[in-house]
């Protein structure tokens, strides 16, 4: 039996904004709720991958205090690298921006970081060998 990465759940300091943060940022939408012990907790999924991985967020969680210079992220993959500066672009007008735009050598590719309402790091990147178009690329 070989185990399969499902989900991750966090406890957030405030959960709609983080709602909202995934939602705009990464395209992910709720796709259950329900009470539990109290509060009220979230699974998200992006579009067509409900069954395959989810992103569950409880209230109740401390802000995450990361230094600039901590990688610590979820990455999120994009089909280009203008989608790349369009997010970084969004990102800096709702100050959340914390990694400008930058190239880095391979596997690494093109990348911003931003930082969601709960202090946790999100990465969007263009040109690893994973996410849209690494099928050309080749796994290191």
């Amino acid at each position: 039996m070989r185990p399969t990465l499902t989900h991750i759940a966090l406890h957030v300091p405030q959960l709609q904004p983080c709602i909202d943060f995934y939602a705009t940022f990464c395209g992910m939408r709720v796709i259950h709720e329900r009470a539990g012990k109290g509060s009220r907790i979230v699974w998200m999924a992006e579009p067509g991958k409900e069954h395959q991985f989810i992103l569950v967020m409880m209230p109740g969680g401390q802000d995450r205090h990361l230094a600039t210079d901590d990688y610590s992220h979820f990455g999120f993959a994009v089909e280009s690298r203008e989608s790349v500066d369009s997010i970084a672009a969004q990102a800096e007008a709702a100050g959340c921006l914390i990694w400008p735009p930058r190239d880095e050598p391979y596997p690494v590719g093109y990348y911003c970081g931003l930082r969601d309402p709960a202090g946790n790091y999100v990465e969007f990147s263009y040109g690893q060998p994973l996410g849209p178009g690494s099928e050309a690329l080749p796994i290191p």
